[in-house]
């Protein structure tokens, strides 16, 4: 009975994060904000699978850096949407109709924002493919390289 019960707990305890951020995607988008954002944004220019997106704030015109999750595609890169396709710096993307990429220490500006809505992730890695699957991401956004420079640049970026 013991055991039943310590393996019940367990399974919750693991799976209260997924349910969290497949339904309180804002509360999450809220707190990685205000904390794991300021964190990440450290190394998340360096690091394989992390990048720093520098994009224009729509009504403000105030640029914001949003550390991503970002994977090489064709011609490009595609960045999955943990928070939907409402989330504010996918907006302001699509509205200034590109951004700025930091990735690897290498710079990027994309252009050509398109959202593709893709529940079998078809473009990611098996791993990724079923962790995107747990959190219920399925849109993306693919972006285009316009022109590359060779090193991301020194200054430290606040994180928005």
């Amino acid at each position: 009975m013991r055991i039943g019960i310590s393996i019940i707990f367990v399974a919750a305890l693991l799976l209260a994060p997924i349910v969290l951020i497949r339904f309180r995607k804002r509360w999450v988008a809220a707190f990685n904000r205000v904390v794991t954002n300021r964190i990440t944004s450290r190394f998340a220019g360096r690091l394989p699978g992390f990048g720093i997106l520098t994009h224009v704030g729509r009504k403000s015109g105030r640029p914001y850096h949003t550390p991503v999750n970002v994977f090489s595609a064709p011609n490009g890169f595609l960045i999955a949407l943990t928070y939907g396709r409402d989330s504010e710096w996918v907006k302001n993307v699509l509205a200034e109709g590109g951004c700025r990429l930091e990735t690897r220490r290498q710079v990027y500006e994309l252009t050509a924002p398109t959202i593709v809505h893709d529940p079998a992730r078809r473009q990611f890695p098996p791993f990724v493919r079923a962790a995107l699957r747990l959190i219920g991401a399925n849109d993306f956004m693919q972006l285009s390289i316009r022109n590359h420079r060779s090193s991301a640049p020194d200054s430290q970026h606040p994180v928005y």
